[in-house]
């Protein structure tokens, strides 16, 4: 893909809209590429997140609040890559991400929306289902599926759980692999024991499973990175009126955003690190 031309044609698309909006004295949407639309950056196969026919929930949170707003959805669908973000959201194709985990410096975040973590899969009925933490003396010598390169993979290291691990790829062309599912069918066929994955996907694809899987998040590690993550939005550094806009809406309408979330299976955690309802 050429990235200079479609940035070439971004930018003009969003002078025009600068010039649109000043002429309209609308300090918003100065920051917008077209003031009028929801522009979405956006995986095309990256569901529970998102797909091209609308299907994740950042599309139904896009949809939500883009009809808060009276505006239409229109996306830029890019592969969750290297580039995402400098082909997408900094080449002003769209005006936001919906979804970076706070501290994410390489876009501006707005109020988080959601609490999760990572988590640990097992079958119902395993003895494994119980387990809490990764310092589980029963995961000794058990096949544990894991991301290669996530958090939690350094705590299997110091528990001494990575000789038996499998790892699988953390970036992907989300088109053609799908390694999250991939572990999640080795968990079922007994290939792996249980399985260490990111909780949205994890609540996900358990909800989904004809064979009964339980989802724990990990929030009793002792040590080593955290595993409890903030999620909000991303928008460009400059656009400020942008980010409070983006942060009213999700106050005002933050039980609908839950409502959304929890039926897509996500674990959703408070402050405290207790289960949240709706």
């Amino acid at each position: 893909m050429s990235v200079v031309s479609g940035v070439s044609a971004a930018y003009v698309g969003a002078g025009t809209a600068r010039a649109q909006s000043n002429e309209n004295g609308d300090a918003a949407a100065i920051e917008l590429v077209d003031p009028k639309v929801f522009r979405v950056c956006d995986d095309p196969h990256n569901l529970p997140f998102s797909n091209e026919a609308g299907e994740g929930f950042e599309n139904k949170i896009a949809t939500l609040l883009a009809g808060k707003l009276q505006k239409p959805v229109a996306y830029t669908f890019y592969p969750n890559t290297t580039g995402f973000v400098r082909n997408t959201l900094n080449a002003f194709r769209c005006d936001v991400v919906m979804g970076i985990p706070q501290g994410d410096d390489i876009v501006q975040g707005t109020n988080p929306y959601y609490r999760t973590a990572y988590t640990l899969v097992s079958k119902k009925g395993s003895g494994l289902d119980k387990v809490e933490t990764l310092e589980d003396p029963l995961l000794k010598g058990k096949h544990i599926g894991i991301i290669a390169g996530t958090p939690p993979s350094t705590n299997l290291a110091t528990n001494g759980l990575i000789a038996n691990a499998k790892p699988y790829p953390l970036v992907v062309d989300t088109r053609y692999d799908a390694p999250t599912l991939d572990m999640i069918e080795d968990l079922k066929k007994g290939t792996i024991d249980i399985a260490v994955l990111w909780g949205p996907i994890a609540g996900y694809l358990a909800k989904k499973s004809e064979t009964p899987l339980v989802v724990v998040p990990l929030i009793k590690e002792t040590s080593g990175p955290k595993m409890v993550y903030r999620i909000g939005m991303g928008v460009r550094h400059s656009d400020q009126n942008w980010k409070r806009d983006l942060n009213k809406l999700i106050a005002e309408n933050q039980g609908e955003i839950n409502k959304i979330l929890t039926d897509y299976g996500v674990p959703l955690l408070d402050e405290n690190n207790q289960p949240l309802t709706r």
